[in-house]
């Protein structure tokens, strides 16, 4: 299951048979390979960026030493009987926790695949005016993270600032599309409990609207989202490899 916010989602993702799935050989560094070595647990597991040259990505990622797996080429029928292509493209460094984005490049540019997406009335305004924001990661190291994922990704950093809900010291990396927000504790609260029991990966969801309460926090699905009032609308763009 999704849920739109423009060209980004969220994805719900059900599993009907953990063993035949935990048995099944995954790409190294795949999502799937990920809810396996996390266990199964309930929550937020990984994010894609989307990119429309996903060779020149996987070139990127090599030069910058990494493994990289892919890109490979997946598709399915839809339920109008479309068929939706995409490639994938997995990377990973075996000496970090938390595990890098994978990436994706539709076979549709953004304004066909927004148009088509409009016309199916799978994306659309929500009256609530809800956008999405940014995605927190849990990390013990702030600093050293932040330094190696805007070398990595090529990103530029925001300025430190602190979380008082969160208990957090945190950074931003600017990402067109949604920005990545890295957290570090600086004391007891619900991040320190996320990284004892779960350790380094995405954690919150942050979403902005004309909301009735400035701030609203709440779980579903074992993900923890975030829901301000902000009257600022975010442009939604795909991420470029240079």
């Amino acid at each position: 299951m999704l849920s739109y916010f423009d060209l980004s989602y969220i994805e719900f993702f059900g599993i009907k048979d953990i063993k035949v799935f935990s048995e099944t050989e995954h790409p190294e560094h795949s999502l799937m390979s990920t809810i396996v070595d996390d266990q199964f647990n309930e929550g937020f597991s990984r994010f894609v960026v989307r990119t429309d040259d996903i060779e020149s990505a996987a070139k990127h990622f090599q030069d910058k030493g990494l493994s990289v797996n892919g890109p490979y080429y997946r598709s399915r029928k839809t339920l109008d009987g479309s068929l939706l292509e995409w490639h994938l493209l997995y990377v990973g460094n075996e000496s970090d926790e938390l595990e890098l984005p994978y990436i994706i490049q539709w076979y549709e540019g953004d304004k066909e695949r927004r148009k088509s997406l409009i016309e199916k009335k799978v994306i659309g305004h929500h009256p609530s005016g809800a956008e999405f924001s940014h995605i927190s990661m849990a990390v013990w190291d702030l600093n050293k993270t932040v330094e190696k994922w805007s070398s990595l990704l090529n990103l530029p950093k925001g300025e430190e600032f602190f979380d008082e809900e969160l208990q957090a010291q945190c950074r931003t990396l600017k990402l067109l599309g949604g920005d990545l927000v890295f957290a570090s504790p600086i004391g007891e609260g619900v991040l320190l409990n996320f990284l004892r029991t779960r350790g380094e990966k995405p954690f919150l969801v942050n979403l902005t609207g004309s909301f009735e309460h400035s701030v609203v926090t709440f779980k579903f699905s074992g993900g923890l989202y975030r829901i301000k009032k902000e009257d600022k609308i975010r442009n939604f763009s795909v991420f470029k490899f240079k």
